[in-house]
């Protein structure tokens, strides 16, 4: 027989325990959710060129800022990487660029190039020359560094970590407001314009995909993480790592040695990148025909 001062005191530790007990649940549950099913590896990537992305920066970022629509905008974080891991990271991701009348045009990107600072006799940021043209380059991870080339195109490159270092977007696979950027590149494209371009034309260059989003000069040093017009989301969840090809950058026969590089990824088989190494295609498959035949 318990009587009632014992009560008074085994009560509130009763009620202490089961909190306890709650709050070591929601925190198992919570390491569940961001651990591996039993039986799974844990996502790796092969180190590239210049750095090691899989310990020095995170592949794919969990952070986001304000959602928009049944998806997210990539926060800040997802940019603080190395160029070459951006590079990497940015394919799969999804570029989304909102009119002034509300359409939004949807891109999945498949092609980049990698731009590592100073030392890269490629990069408009050779030798640590800090303009007004490059200055987006040097401004924090997620700054937009837009040039015109030719006196009447535009490239889009996303700054990265590392003084002077940047990606530039070389190619996407539109997903949506297709009709749109039909137009806008029918616009603003120079020579003929009788026949209608195929859907692997729209995005299939850099300065294609600058003209089928309409993305101009006033896009330059603005934060892709934090503008309302131009934003990136996560690709898909669950989908699985896209198998990527490393080649040399196009159009930089300037650069020496930094002209033969393999700067330049993509996604292997897509009918949307601008231009296909076949060497660094054979490559790749040998590769991958190789550890597939390896037996543990």
């Amino acid at each position: 027989m318990v009587d009632a001062s014992t009560r008074l005191f085994i009560l509130p530790v009763m009620q202490l325990s089961r909190k306890m007990g709650q709050k070591k649940q929601r925190l198992l549950e919570a390491e569940q959710c961001h651990s591996p099913p039993d039986g799974a590896q844990a996502p790796s990537h092969k180190e590239p060129l210049w750095g090691p992305c899989a310990t020095l920066c995170p592949q794919r970022s969990i952070y986001f800022s304000s959602p928009k629509g049944p998806s997210a905008q990539l926060g800040s974080e997802f940019f603080d990487q190395p160029a070459v891991c951006l590079a990497r990271a940015l394919l799969g991701q999804v570029l989304v660029r909102r009119l002034d009348n509300g359409t939004e045009l949807r891109g999945r990107i498949v092609e980049t190039e990698a731009y590592l600072g100073p030392e890269d006799e490629a990069a408009h940021s050779r030798g640590g020359r800090e303009t007004t043209r490059n200055r987006a380059m040097f401004m924090r991870p997620g700054t937009l560094y837009v040039y015109i080339i030719y006196g009447m195109y535009f490239c889009m490159n996303i700054s990265s970590q590392g003084e002077g270092a940047c990606v530039l977007l070389r190619a996407l696979e539109p997903l949506g407001g297709l009709e749109t950027m039909r137009q806008l590149r029918s616009t603003l494209r120079k020579g003929p314009a009788s026949r209608a371009l195929k859907d692997r034309e729209l995005c299939s260059g850099p300065s294609k995909l600058c003209q089928a989003l309409a993305i101009d000069k006033s896009f330059d040093q603005r934060d892709l993480a934090k503008d309302e017009a131009v934003w990136l989301e996560q690709g898909p969840p669950g989908a699985p790592e896209p198998a990527v090809v490393a080649a040399a950058r196009v159009g930089i026969g300037h650069a020496g040695e930094w002209a033969q590089k393999p700067l330049r990824f993509y996604v292997q088989g897509s009918p949307w990148v601008s231009v296909v190494d076949r060497a660094a295609k054979q490559a790749a498959q040998a590769e991958a025909g190789a550890c597939s035949d390896k037996t543990f």
